[in-house]
């Protein structure tokens, strides 16, 4: 991540700032340290210019946080870029996403279970087999019922990252 922002010549006060989050936090993540929540990973995308993909590829494991795991299983290098994650969301599990960078399309196709997803005010109930595509550059939800919900989420951006 820091030769990411020291690339596009943003300092660690600005990109700490821009993403919402202590300097001293942004410091320990690019040290390797602290375990980042998943609305601070794409806050950072969003700043970096970069897709989630990016920060998220080097991780050997998912990440996640209230009851929302996600990992990456393919990041794309085409135009546009398409990234590849496999989720799993608990039981009674309610997360408002905030809004991805411009242009930015979520694809989700159930698994198992049951969930609820789309844009906020928006959504549908999706059953196995079911897909799902929306506006991810707008906030978006993820609701489960009463079980596990695991599904396929393609992450199409359609703005060309800077590079």
């Amino acid at each position: 991540m820091q030769k990411l922002r020291q690339n596009k010549g943003v300092s660690l006060s600005q990109l700490a700032a821009g993403a919402g989050i202590a300097k001293s936090n942004l410091s320990r993540l690019e040290q390797g340290n602290g375990n980042p929540t998943l609305d601070t990973i794409w806050r950072l995308a969003k700043q970096l210019d970069v897709p989630f993909g990016q920060l998220v590829q080097p991780l050997s494991t998912s990440v996640g946080e209230n009851g929302v795991e996600v990992r990456l299983i393919e990041q794309g290098q085409g135009v546009p870029n398409v990234d590849a994650y496999w989720m799993s969301v608990a039981p009674s599990t309610f997360r408002e996403a905030e809004a991805h960078a411009t242009g930015t399309q979520e694809t989700i196709t159930m698994v198992s279970g049951v969930l609820e997803a789309g844009n906020v005010g928006s959504t549908r109930v999706l059953r196995p087999g079911q897909s799902v595509t929306f506006n991810a550059d707008l906030p978006h939800i993820y609701k489960t019922q009463d079980d596990w919900a695991t599904c396929l989420i393609t992450i199409v951006y359609h703005k060309e990252a800077k590079e």
